[in-house]
């Protein structure tokens, strides 16, 4: 069951002394659709160049490499087993936690419309996901896709190419 997460880059500019009181008011703002966190062990902002070159030829979307932050919101529930009785999914709780997850995110949004977010902790339904999880690197990771497994053998939600199958994966469509 679903109940929500997604995340976003912080890029470094937000803490310079004109935009700390809009990342302040944004931050405030958030919190009062849902709870987030700042996680200041993600982004390179501040990283050795070194770290810095190395990770800008990785797949990691290139807002990481100026991120001072992942802003993360996220919610969860209780193992839902359909059909056992006491385990039934809570579909009324997992919707509003999405949709307050999503309003908190989206004031967020108006903050850096273009954070892009960290794959392992994103929205599973994001529909932008190439530029929110790959950024800039897309198309040249979906040419290395496509040269190393041109049939598209491996398959993953929202992951490189996926775009060209089926969500559940039985259907090629190019």
């Amino acid at each position: 069951m679903l109940h929500g997460y997604e995340s976003a880059w912080l890029p470094a500019a937000l803490l310079q002394d004109d935009k700390r009181q809009s990342l302040a008011d944004t931050l405030f703002a958030a919190t009062r659709q849902w709870s987030v966190s700042l996680h200041v062990n993600k982004g390179l902002a501040g990283a050795p160049a070194e770290a810095v070159a190395a990770a800008r030829d990785t797949a990691t979307n290139p807002a990481a490499l100026d991120a001072f932050a992942l802003l993360i919101a996220g919610a969860e529930g209780p193992p839902a087993y359909p059909g056992i009785q006491g385990h039934e999914p809570d579909t009324e709780l997992a919707r509003r936690h999405a949709r307050s997850i999503g309003q908190a995110m989206d004031e967020v949004r108006k903050l850096v419309p273009e954070a892009g977010s960290y794959v392992a902790e994103s929205n599973f339904f994001n529909a932008q996901w190439q530029r929110s999880f790959w950024g800039s690197n897309y198309s040249r990771l979906l040419a290395v896709k496509d040269h190393y497994d041109p049939d598209g053998l491996f398959f993953v939600h929202h992951g490189v190419g996926s775009e060209r199958w089926s969500a559940d994966g039985f259907t090629r469509f190019v």
